[in-house]
């Protein structure tokens, strides 16, 4: 396979094409989120979709540590070339880090933000493993003798 389709895409200057999850099923969008080059070419390679993480400078396949992957159905591009849509099947129904079927929880009513949408799983026992995990690789902490 060509890569030739990667140039088709409008980066931006840092790289970056941000990238919209859609459930396949219902239409909903699940969240949205940055890819650059290689993200979306191992998207494309393993079927499930992989982010470029802005904060943590590095590749994130979606659901690496919850367990919650998003298997993809369709990629699209948008007309500008400069928005990425995946159409995704949601592992575990949930694609919010806040444990939510959507990121798009909050709706605005009468000029105030309000959380609509029930937290499915606690993100502390989605997460609970990689804490202890992480927990582990942490060095321990020196005392001085008196």
């Amino acid at each position: 396979m060509t890569e030739s389709w990667l140039n088709k895409v409008n980066w931006a200057a840092d790289g970056l094409v941000p990238a919209i999850a859609q459930d396949a099923a219902t239409g909903r969008v699940l969240m949205v989120a940055w890819m650059d080059r290689e993200a979306l070419k191992r998207t494309v390679e393993s079927g499930e979709a992989v982010y470029w993480s802005r904060s943590r400078k590095k590749l994130w396949h979606k659901g690496e540590e919850s367990g919650h992957t998003q298997r993809v159905q369709e990629i699209r591009l948008d007309c500008d070339g400069d928005v990425v849509l995946l159409q995704v099947a949601q592992t575990g129904g949930i694609a919010c880090h806040t444990g939510r079927a959507s990121c798009f929880f909050t709706r605005l009513e009468n000029d105030r933000w309000v959380e609509v949408d029930a937290v499915l799983k606690a993100p502390e026992t989605i997460y609970q493993k990689d804490k202890i995990s992480r927990k582990k690789k942490l060095p321990e902490k020196e005392t001085k003798e008196q």
